[in-house]
C-alpha cells in the first residue's frame, strides 16, 4: 500500500472513534445568527498550544466558559489563563495575547516565538474581546488547487491551528468530495471505472466542483480516492474538535454524462465547454430525480464525514453556466428544498462574484438561511450597498488579494480599514461576517493578520499604528529599521485601494509569455504596478538593517525574501521597455546588454527563491508524486499539479487565457520554464535583428507543455542564505539603476 494512503487510512482509523461525539449534529442556524456546531473537546486548545508552543504551552490554562465568540485573557508571569466557549475562540485569545502582549507571531508564512522569555509575561489587567460578527469564513473554492491539492495531514493540522488562532470559525473543506461523488453515482447506474474517468485529478477538482470541467487530465485511481477521503474526514474531524464548523460542498445538480439515459425520466441541461474543457451536465433542480440524488448525496456525505454540518457551499451556474429553459429562481428553490429536507436549518453559502448571486436566486430563497461570501468588497468602487444588491441577504465582507497563488505582495488595506466597520455598523446592515478568500493561502502574512483582526476590533483602525505594532510582534522587539521598512510597505504594496478596480497586486513580467509588449503574466491581472517601484525598494534596505538578534526567525527570513523578490520582480517592468526600445532602434549591442541583464536578474531571483522551502517548485511536484501508487501514477499526478501553474489545461484553454493564470515566482519555475521562454525569445530577436527579418513565431504552448511533462531535476531542499542573497539583490539593483 502506498505510503500516503497507508498513513492517511491509519490516521483515520485512529481518529474516528474519538471524533464521534464531536461530529454529532447540534441543530440549525441562520445566516443572521450564531452558527451551530459542537464546542469540541475541552483539551483541543491545549493540544494545539502544545503543537505550536512546545516550550511554553504548560504555562497556559484554558477554561471553557463565557459567551460564544468572545475570549478573556488574564494572568501573571508564567501563568496565563485564556477563557472562551470553544477551543478555537480560546486559541484566538491566545493569539491576541501573543501578538499584543508577548510580541510573538504565529502565521501562515513564517513565525517568531524564539524571543519569548522563559516565563511568559503577565498582564496588568484582563483582555476581553468579542467578535463583531458571527461568521468568520476561511478559504476559497480554489484553495485545494492553488495552495496544493497534494498536501498531507502534517500541513492541514498546522493550517487549522493557525486559522483557529486567527479567529476563524467556518472552514471550507473540499478534500474527499471526489470520493463522495464516486460513491454517490454508483447508486445511479455508473460503474467504478467510468466515474474515475469523469473525476479530474486533485489539482483540477475545485473547478469540477464548480461545474466548470470534468475528466482532466487523467482518471483517478481507487487508492487515490481512498487516501483523499481519509484526509477529508480527518480535516473535518479536527475542524469540529476545535469547535469550528466545516463548510461542506452541497448538491446543486452536477451529474456525469448520460445521466438521463440511465435514469428514466430525468431531465438534464448540457453545460457545453469551459476553456476548452467539457462541463458536467446539470440536473434540473425542480425534479423528483434531483431530489433523489440530493437525498443520496447528503446521506453518503454524512456517512463519510461524520455527520451533518450547518453550512453548505454551492454556486449555481458558475462563470457561464447555462440554465437552459429552467427558471433560475425555481432552480434555487429546488436546491434549497433538497438541502433543508436533508439538513433542516442549514445555511446555503454562496460566492459573491461578478454577477453572482443574481437577484433571481436570493429573491427565491429564504434569506435567513443564505450567506453570501463577498469576493468583491475591496475590488470595485461601485460596490457600495450590498443590502440593495442582494435584497437584504446576510453577507460576509471578503477579500481575494491574490488570484492563482501569485507571489506578489500587497493588499487594499485602506479599504479594509475604511469599509468593514462602516458597513457593519450602518443602519439596516446585513454584514454578518468576514470571508478570507485569496485563491491560494499561506502568503502575504501581514494581510492575513490584519484581515483576520477585523472582526475582533471596534472603531477606527489606524493603519500606521497597526503596521508599527506588527513589526514589533513579527520580529519580537522594537527596531527602528523594521518599523521603517513596514511603513514603506504600508504606503506602497499595502497602500493600494480599489479606486483602480483591482484587489490584487500586479504580477511580475519574468513569468509572462515573452513579448516586447508584455504588461502582465496572467491574462486577468493588473497591467501595471499599483505603486511606484522606486518608493518600494527602500523597504529592502531597511529590512537588511534590522539588528542581528532579530534576524533569526522564519518570520524575518520570509519577509526579507518576499521584499527582495518583489523588488527584483518590479524591475522586470522597468527593464522591458528599455529592451523594446533597443530592439526598435536596432541597437544590437544595447539589446545584448539589456537581455543579458534581464536573464541575470532571473538567475539571481531563482537563487534567492531557492533559499526557502516554501518557494521550491520541486516540493510542489514531489508532493504530488508522493500520492502515487506506482511510477505511472506518480508522473500523472506530477503533471496534474504542475500543469495548473503553467498551461493549466488544454491548448484551447491556454489560448483563452488560462496559461500562467497561477504564475508564481518559485525556484525551478523562474529558472526553469520562465527562463527557457525568455532566452528562447531573446535568441530569436537577436537573430532577426542580425538577419534583418521579422522574428519567427514560437509555439509557446508546445514548449510549455513539453517542459511541464518533463521539467528535469527539481530541488526539494533549500540552498543558500536568504540574507546574503538579499544583500546581493540590493547591490545588483543599485548597480542597474
Amino acid at each position: 500500500m502506498p505510503l500516503a494512503r497507508r498513513a492517511l487510512l491509519t490516521a483515520l482509523a485512529a481518529g474516528s472513534a474519538g471524533a464521534a461525539v464531536a461530529c454529532a449534529p447540534s441543530g440549525g442556524t441562520t445566516a443572521d445568527g450564531v452558527p451551530g456546531g459542537e464546542p469540541g473537546g475541552a483539551d483541543a486548545a491545549t493540544a494545539a498550544a502544545r503543537r505550536l508552543l512546545p516550550r511554553h504551552w504548560s504555562q497556559i490554562t484554558f477554561r471553557t466558559e463565557g459567551e460564544r465568540d468572545a475570549f478573556r485573557v488574564s494572568g501573571h508571569t508564567g501563568r496565563i489563563t485564556v477563557s472562551g466557549a470553544t477551543p478555537a475562540t480560546r486559541l484566538t485569545g491566545l493569539n491576541w495575547y501573543l501578538r499584543h502582549v508577548a510580541y510573538a507571531d504565529l502565521n501562515w508564512a513564517g513565525e517568531q516565538t524564539g524571543l519569548l522569555p522563559r516565563d511568559l509575561p503577565g498582564l496588568d489587567g484582563t483582555i476581553t474581546r468579542r467578535a463583531g460578527v458571527p461568521h468568520r469564513f476561511a478559504l476559497n473554492d480554489t484553495n485545494d488547487g492553488y495552495t496544493g491539492a497534494y498536501l498531507d495531514w502534517t500541513y492541514w493540522e498546522r493550517e487549522l491551528d493557525i486559522l483557529a488562532l486567527h479567529g476563524y470559525n467556518e472552514i471550507l473543506v473540499y478534500a474527499g468530495a471526489d470520493a463522495l461523488y464516486h460513491r454517490l453515482f454508483q447508486e445511479f447506474g455508473y460503474d467504478d471505472e467510468e466515474l474515475r474517468a469523469w473525476i479530474p485529478g486533485p489539482a483540477h477538482q475545485p473547478w469540477w466542483l464548480l461545474q466548470n470541467l470534468s475528466g482532466f487530465p487523467h482518471p483517478v485511481s481507487p487508492q487515490l480516492l481512498d487516501a483523499r477521503a481519509a484526509l477529508g474526514r480527518r480535516i473535518v474531524d479536527r475542524v469540529r474538535e476545535l469547535g469550528m464548523t466545516p463548510v461542506l460542498p452541497g448538491y446543486f445538480g452536477t451529474v456525469p454524462p448520460g445521466f438521463a439515459e440511465r435514469n428514466e425520466g430525468a431531465r438534464t441541461i448540457p453545460q457545453g465547454r469551459w476553456m476548452g474543457l467539457a462541463r458536467p451536465d446539470w440536473l434540473d433542480p425542480r425534479t423528483d430525480h434531483f431530489a433523489r440524488v440530493a437525498d443520496a448525496f447528503y446521506r453518503v456525505q454524512g456517512e463519510m464525514f461524520g455527520g451533518p454540518s450547518t453550512l453548505y457551499k454551492m454556486d449555481l451556474l458558475h462563470e457561464g453556466g447555462d440554465p437552459g429553459d429552467v427558471p433560475v429562481g425555481e432552480a434555487a428553490k429546488g436546491v434549497e428544498r433538497a438541502l433543508h429536507k436533508a439538513r433542516p436549518g442549514a445555511v446555503w453559502v454562496i460566492l459573491g462574484w461578478q454577477r453572482n448571486p443574481p437577484r433571481a436566486i436570493v429573491d427565491a430563497v429564504d434569506k435567513r438561511y443564505m450567506l453570501v461570501v463577498d469576493g468583491l468588497s475591496d475590488r470595485f468602487p461601485t460596490v457600495t450597498d450590498r443590502e440593495a444588491d442582494w435584497g437584504g441577504t446576510p453577507y460576509a465582507f471578503g477579500s481575494i488579494w491574490n488570484f492563482g497563488g501569485h507571489t506578489a505582495l500587497g493588499a487594499n488595506t485602506p479599504d479594509w480599514a475604511e469599509l468593514y466597520e462602516k458597513w457593519r455598523t450602518k443602519d439596516g446592515s446585513k454584514l454578518r461576517g468576514i470571508a478570507l478568500m485569496p485563491e491560494a493561502a499561506d502568503n502575504n502574512p501581514a494581510a492575513f493578520a490584519l484581515f483576520s483582526e477585523l472582526s475582533w476590533r471596534e472603531g477606527e483602525l489606524d493603519l500606521k499604528k497597526w503596521f508599527s505594532e506588527w513589526a514589533h510582534a513579527r520580529y519580537g522587539a522594537r527596531d527602528p529599521h523594521a518599523e521603517a521598512a513596514w511603513d514603506v510597505l504600508r504606503r506602497t504594496a499595502y497602500g493600494t485601494t480599489r479606486a483602480d478596480r483591482w484587489s490584487e497586486a500586479a504580477d511580475g513580467l519574468f513569468g509572462a509569455r515573452p513579448s516586447l509588449k508584455a504588461v502582465r503574466a496572467a491574462s486577468w491581472s493588473p497591467k501595471q504596478l499599483r505603486y511606484d517601484p522606486a518608493d518600494f525598494e527602500p523597504a529592502l534596505t531597511e529590512l537588511l538593517k534590522v539588528r542581528p538578534e532579530l534576524r533569526k526567525s522564519s518570520a524575518y527570513r520570509r519577509d526579507l525574501l518576499d521584499v527582495a523578490r518583489q523588488a527584483l520582480s518590479n524591475r522586470s517592468r522597468v527593464l522591458l521597455p528599455d529592451i523594446k526600445k533597443a530592439y526598435d532602434i536596432k541597437d544590437a549591442a544595447r539589446l545584448d546588454a539589456l537581455t543579458d541583464a534581464w536573464l541575470s536578474l532571473m538567475d539571481l531571483l531563482d537563487r534567492l527563491l531557492a533559499t526557502d522551502s516554501r518557494h521550491l517548485l520541486g516540493r510542489w511536484v514531489a508532493d504530488a508524486r508522493s500520492w502515487g501508487a506506482n511510477a505511472e501514477e506518480r508522473e500523472r499526478l506530477a503533471y496534474d499539479n504542475l500543469s495548473l501553474l503553467t498551461v493549466w489545461g488544454t491548448r484551447a484553454g491556454a489560448d483563452a487565457g488560462l496559461r500562467d493564470y497561477a504564475n508564481r515566482e518559485w525556484a525551478g519555475l523562474v529558472g526553469g520554464l520562465y527562463r527557457l521562454r525568455w532566452s528562447t525569445y531573446f535568441t530569436e530577436l537577436k537573430a532577426a535583428l542580425r538577419e534583418r527579418r521579422e522574428p519567427r513565431e514560437t509555439d509557446w504552448f508546445a514548449l510549455e507543455d513539453r517542459w511541464t511533462r518533463a521539467p528535469g531535476p527539481l530541488a526539494t531542499r533549500p540552498t543558500g542564505d536568504t540574507y546574503e542573497l538579499a544583500v546581493l539583490v540590493r547591490d545588483r539593483l543599485a548597480a542597474v539603476s
